[in-house]
């Protein structure tokens, strides 16, 4: 059994099974540099970041920095969302203006306006399942999804009772339009690489 499991199991037995448990643990543990580490529905994801997926999360954030200023954006940062032990790393996230930080010096989910989440083979049922769930129900009025499998983006708006209620699909090399939503920009595609 590793120290992981050892605390896990001591705050389960204890009632006291927590993001914040998981996390701290997860901290003492080696984990190699340039993984990602999110934990969504109770349960812990790793994954190395390739090329690829870095090439497509630094094209949407140089194009979120005409709206955002730097320090409203984040990148593997975590953020707790609505659920059972839902701490996400998201890939690109945009807070609003009047946004804090919790007590803890975490981003609130209610001030995020805007996710960007780029497919990786592992996880991509996470981005489209209880990921898009999470968000919708936080009301994150823009979700994106970037699929360098299929080539295409998956524009999400109009969250409404735990579900988007607007979809678009675009594929790599078209513009996404997001110029309706409170974001107000086009999203240029043409340099997403394709895995």
């Amino acid at each position: 059994m590793t120290v992981l499991e050892d605390r896990i199991e001591m705050a389960d037995e204890s009632g006291e099974l927590t993001l914040d448990v998981m996390f701290e643990s997860l901290e003492k543990m080696p984990i190699p540099e340039g993984t990602k580490v999110e934990i969504v529905g109770g349960n812990i994801f790793m994954s190395p970041q390739r090329q690829t997926h870095w090439e497509i999360i630094a094209a949407i954030y140089e194009q979120l920095r005409d709206k955002y200023p730097r320090k409203r954006l984040a990148s593997d940062v975590r953020i707790d969302f609505p659920g059972h032990l839902n701490g996400f790393a998201c890939d690109v996230a945009a807070m609003a203006e009047r946004s804090v930080k919790d007590g803890k010096g975490r981003w609130r989910y209610q001030d995020v306006e805007f996710v960007a989440e780029v497919v990786a083979r592992d996880t991509a049922a996470n981005d489209h399942g209880p990921k898009m769930l999470a968000y919708a129900v936080a009301e994150v009025p823009v979700y994106l999804i970037a699929d360098p499998y299929q080539g295409r983006c998956h524009l999400y708006t109009q969250p409404k009772d735990g579900e988007y209620l607007s979809e678009l699909s675009v594929a790599f090399g078209a513009d996404v339009d997001m110029t309706t939503t409170l974001l107000g920009l086009t999203l240029k595609t043409d340099e997403f690489p394709r895995d």
